[in-house]
């Protein structure tokens, strides 16, 4: 997986689950629908959720980093030989 995917993943994941997360939304919509016993558990699912999100972003960027660091120690390298 490339680190663009990596990121972009990460940052659509968390995007979401911020927006689960608007539980005074979901506490006053969920019921009319019938779905109130689902939200006893919902932050159980949501919150790992996000940590996993952000996880991904966070790995994106350090690939990203180290790649590039990787990068320009190969053109020093390179231009000394």
């Amino acid at each position: 997986m490339s680190d663009r995917v990596l990121i972009r993943t990460g940052i659509a994941g968390a995007f979401v689950t911020a927006i689960c997360c608007a539980t005074p939304v979901l506490v006053t919509l969920a019921p009319l629908v019938g779905l109130g016993t689902w939200l006893i558990r919902a932050d159980w699912v949501l919150f790992p959720l996000l940590a996993a999100s952000l996880g991904l972003i966070i790995w994106g960027l350090h690939r990203r980093q180290t790649k590039g660091l990787s990068c320009a120690i190969e053109v020093a390298r390179r231009s000394k030989a």
